[in-house]
């Protein structure tokens, strides 16, 4: 199991990075960097290239309709430049408010696009003169759309590695079976390990069953925060990932039009789903913390004694996981390296 962590995106960046060399130290095998209507995460992976050694980095995600594919391509090759050949490129689609209401673009066939994405990025990175005709995208642009001066071109430079591993963040049934699919890792989002077969086992079948062989196994990424102690006191904890999750399930996105607020209906939590988004969109974000159930809360984190924290690992990795994504909870620098460091000999 890799053991990786998500960096915090809306303060404190470049004090963190000054730590991460003894994350490193520790164990941590990856970082992610997210991009939400935040600082560019490319910019921060550069310089977390540029600070470490050993340690994987990941774009934790690209939002696909913010850039081209090709400059996709580009940056994911250039950043696997600058950091030895440590990138990974995660992409997802994000949804409607960032997408439209930040960045101006609509939010139009996200599982098509997601998939054109990925093509031309393979094309570019295997140094292809790149010719495309996809549903939405299309390469050279044609004389009806632009100028008809276009011309198949390939990148200039010499990739330090032609397959650079792919990630998609999904939890939707046909996200699911596309990255299942076509991708080297997929990402889902509050990973409760019990209900994972029930939820996305149909969409990883189909999807492994096209898979190509030449990408090896799904690596899966289960995210959890994690604080290690007695009982009394790390459960406090616990009550950090409510307004998170009341976040998501309430206030990310419309009515019919919040992914997390149907996972957590396929989680079998239709009712709390419900109240929540209704408290949340009417401003009563702590009455929908509250809301959230004490099952999910729990079973997706590490948060407990030795015991419980083990086990939990164990629930993780028996229903997939290969790579846990987590936030050490702790008062001081030391404590959070020590957490890392106690994680990974648990999950051997």
């Amino acid at each position: 199991m890799r053991i990786g962590m998500a960096l915090n995106y809306s303060g404190g960046f470049k004090e963190t990075v000054a730590e991460l060399a003894d994350f490193e130290k520790a164990g941590l095998d990856i970082v992610f960097v997210a991009e939400a209507y935040s600082f560019d995460a490319v910019s921060q992976l550069g310089y977390i290239a540029a600070r470490t050694e050993r340690l994987q980095i990941a774009s934790g995600i690209l939002p696909i309709y913010s850039r081209t594919p090709t400059l996709l391509a580009m940056t994911a090759a250039g950043l696997d430049y600058v950091s030895d050949g440590r990138f990974t490129l995660g992409l997802g689609a994000s949804g409607p408010q960032v997408i439209e209401g930040f960045h101006g673009v609509p939010y139009t066939a996200p599982l098509g696009r997601t998939r054109e994405v990925i093509e031309i990025c393979r094309k570019v990175w295997a140094r292809e003169r790149v010719t495309y005709e996809g549903k939405h995208y299309t390469l050279p642009l044609p004389v009806e759309r632009g100028t008809g001066l276009g011309k198949p071109l390939k990148l200039i430079n010499h990739p330090v590695r032609q397959n650079i591993p792919v990630l998609i963040a999904a939890i939707g049934p046909k996200n699911v079976e596309l990255a299942a699919e076509i991708a080297d890792s997929w990402q889902p989002i509050f990973y409760l390990p019990e209900k994972a077969a029930d939820v996305w086992g149909a969409s990883l079948a189909a999807g492994k069953a096209r898979r190509s062989p030449e990408l090896g196994e799904l690596d899966t990424v289960g995210q959890a925060f994690l604080a290690i102690g007695k009982p009394e006191e790390v459960r406090p904890y616990i009550e950090l990932g409510r307004p998170m999750a009341a976040l998501y399930i309430g206030g990310m996105g419309a009515k019919g039009k919040n992914f997390y607020n149907d996972l957590a209906r396929r989680y079998g939590f239709e009712k709390e789903a419900e109240q929540i988004q209704e408290l949340y969109l009417s401003g009563k974000k702590d009455e929908a913390a509250a809301l959230v159930p004490q099952e999910l809360i729990e079973g997706m984190s590490l948060i407990g004694d030795e015991g419980f924290v083990r086990d939990r690992i164990q629930a993780m990795r028996e229903s997939g996981i290969t790579t846990l994504n987590v936030a050490p909870l702790g008062r001081t620098h030391e404590e959070r390296i020590k957490l890392i460091e106690r994680v990974r000999e648990l999950s051997m």
